[in-house]
């Protein structure tokens, strides 16, 4: 059964078993390497893509269920060779170490703008739950406040 789907706004008709997790239509199949692997049971978000701007752990997520849906990924996130803010936020607030993580963490804050204009520490406690091995989470949490402080949702 083909599988019609947007991924970072190009369309494409994948004609793979439809109970194939996404995350590995994205990696094998298309080349799309930005999103990792992490623990393969949709709890360290390793993983995590956009779907129809909703964060999803990909790695457990159906491919039969994103057909007709746009898919963003780590790599669809800048536009024009210009960083999505977040990404810019990454670099400016120095937040990864080992950086394995934060393709999915940077997808998972990307969807928290887009619910909320100025997280709180409860919003960003109740939202992201990405774990980084490293212990990133203060440099994570400094990122999304200084998104906020620029302006928020417009900016993410």
């Amino acid at each position: 059964m083909p599988i019609s789907v947007t991924i970072n706004g190009h369309a494409h008709t994948l004609d793979i078993e439809p109970d194939t997790p996404l995350l590995w239509a994205l990696r094998d199949t298309l080349g799309l390497t930005g999103t990792k692997f992490g623990c393969g049971i949709s709890a360290c978000g390793a993983c995590t893509v956009l779907v129809n701007d909703r964060a999803v752990r990909s790695c457990m997520f159906p491919i039969s269920q994103v057909d007709g849906a746009n898919v963003t990924t780590i790599e669809g996130l800048a536009v024009d060779g210009t960083l999505h803010p977040v990404q810019q936020a990454w670099i400016d607030q120095q937040v990864p170490q080992c950086g394995y993580c934060q393709s999915g963490m940077i997808v998972a804050v990307t969807a928290l703008f887009k619910e909320f204009a100025r997280p709180t520490d409860e919003d960003i406690d109740a939202t992201i739950t990405n774990i980084c091995r490293c212990g990133t989470f203060v440099r994570v949490r400094r990122a999304i406040h200084a998104i906020a402080d620029a302006g928020g949702r417009e900016h993410a």
